[in-house]
């Protein structure tokens, strides 16, 4: 496996892909990491992702962000019964160091300063030609994942279109320290549909973005001055930030697209790669990193042999509407943030709406992640096809409690049960098979679940229509073995969890 780019997205993807049992090279075209932040933080489902695999606690200390906005107009995450709040303030960098470090334990070879120029696919696999520290290069893979950014190469040279809109407004981007600064931390909204906003990043040390009419519409980064992004910040609000320290500096433009395939072939794409979209409150990394976590075991079973016809193929199915809904709140989120005084009496209503639990619940679903619902079959039980809170607490038969998200570190499939007699034994070599008590409290009813290494709710009982074999035939393929105990086992689970 080829996975190329070294940025959070592609390094989730390498750890997913080698918890899974396959083999996997990172190619990474820059020769370090740069340290630059375009996203401070995540959301909430891409924080239990990472809660999962045992990641979320090695990024050290950080803060949740309790009141959530749509494009500026405020929602009170407080109205909800569960907790949607996501990370704020943690600098990507510090978040792609952690899983840098995650990939290099689990042996995972990166390769900086490859730069991957162009790939033919072949019926067994794909070749990637790069340039390297030590010349051109060739390497082979049975599949390859760009995870290579907005402008990335392996979607063009896949001949994968992503159309969406051109940039019709630029904005300029600086991380900075010495200046003392009034936070803006989800934006100040200036005349003339312009807008600033500074995070803090510790003391003294600012995150400060200008959304200015007047720049470039799709500016230079690598021509960006300083000066520059203090003459803007000076001229919209009035304070000078001229003898600050700059770390760094970047522009970008507001362009936008999604990929109409998330899959070609031998060729995958995740991230920014498919989904290319502005800095907008780390909605595209928290979609990166689902993307990755979704792809990952499902690609790992592939190669491995154990996948079931088709599961590659669940990976568009499931995250191109994702990607299409991120694409529709990016349209909308910008038209509240960025346009003028005559969008007052739309942003009045949505924050009436939003002052409504429902309507609290469904946009906040949609931005924290909780929202998602995959397609698992016909059934009727609330939690099938959502994500298993990961915090969920279990006792075993030792009377051991546990958490669930710290039975998901290893990537496998898990069934949890009341009933001893129900197991998965034939498919022991990806699926654990826990027998435990829920708590007293536990709402809704759920005897038996099958979840799958994202975390999602593949089956339950009682709720879904049809038995629990069937269910792991499709997500976790055929079994291995073929003994007389397991046979009964897997008997006593279909009739136990069938027509109930």
């Amino acid at each position: 496996m080829i996975v190329v780019g070294a940025g959070p997205v592609g390094l989730m993807l390498a750890g997913e892909l080698r918890l899974g049992g396959a083999e996997v090279t990172v190619y990474e075209r820059l020769a370090a990491p740069t340290g630059e932040s375009r996203a401070l933080g995540f959301n909430r489902r891409a924080a239990e992702s990472l809660d999962q695999r045992g990641l979320l606690s090695r990024l050290g200390d950080f803060m949740w962000g309790r009141m959530g906005h749509f494009g500026g107009v405020r929602i009170d995450l407080d109205l909800l019964d569960e907790d949607h709040s996501g990370v704020l303030g943690l600098s990507q960098a510090r978040t792609e160091e952690m899983l840098g470090t995650w990939v290099d334990g689990l042996g995972v070879p990166v390769l900086r300063g490859h730069e991957v120029t162009g790939l033919r696919e072949t019926p067994d696999g794909v070749t990637v030609a790069f340039d390297g520290p030590h010349g051109r290069g060739e390497d082979t893979a049975a599949y390859m994942v760009g995870c290579d950014g907005p402008q990335s190469t392996v979607r063009e040279l896949a001949g994968i279109r992503a159309p969406g809109w051109e940039s019709t407004r630029g904005m300029y981007t600086a991380e900075i320290s010495g200046v003392r600064l009034r936070p803006r931390p989800i934006g100040e909204r200036l005349p003339g549909g312009n807008m600033v906003l500074c995070t803090p990043q510790g003391p003294g040390r600012y995150r400060i973005v200008i959304h200015d009419r007047s720049l470039p519409a799709d500016p230079d980064p690598g021509a960006l001055t300083f000066p520059e992004v203090a003459d803007a910040w000076q001229r919209l609000t009035g304070e000078s930030v001229h003898d600050a320290r700059p770390l760094w500096t970047w522009a970008c433009g507001n362009a936008a697209g999604l990929a109409e395939e998330y899959r070609r072939g031998r060729v995958l794409l995740a991230g920014d790669a498919a989904h290319p979209i502005p800095p907008l409150a780390a909605w595209g990394l928290s979609a990166g990193l689902l993307d990755a976590v979704n792809l990952g075991w499902k690609l790992a079973a592939t190669v491995t042999g154990r996948a079931p016809d088709g599961l590659l193929d669940t990976y568009h199915a499931e995250r191109h509407p994702i990607g299409r809904q991120l694409m529709r709140n990016v349209q909308a989120a910008t038209m509240l943030y960025l346009g003028g005084d005559d969008l007052d009496p739309v942003r009045d209503v949505i924050g009436e709406l939003l002052a409504h639990k429902d309507a609290a619940g469904h946009l906040a679903g949609m931005l924290s992640g909780l929202g998602i619902h995959y397609d698992m079959g016909p059934g009727d039980h609330p939690l099938l096809g959502r994500r298993m809170p990961p915090d969920q607490h279990l006792t075993l038969t030792n009377g051991t409690d546990v958490r669930i998200a710290d039975l998901l570190h290893t990537a496998r499939g898990l069934l949890i049960t009341t009933d001893p007699a129900v197991r998965a034994d034939e498919w022991a070599d990806r699926i654990d098979t826990i027998t435990a008590t829920w708590p007293p409290d536990h709402h809704p009813e759920l005897d038996t679940v099958l979840i799958r290494p994202d975390g999602y709710i593949a089956w339950t009982h009682p709720g879904t229509h049809h038995d629990l074999t069937t269910a792991i035939h499709r997500w976790f393929g055929t079994p291995y073995t073929n003994t007389p105990h397991a046979n009964t086992a897997r008997a006593m689970a279909t009739a136990r969890t069938s027509g109930r």
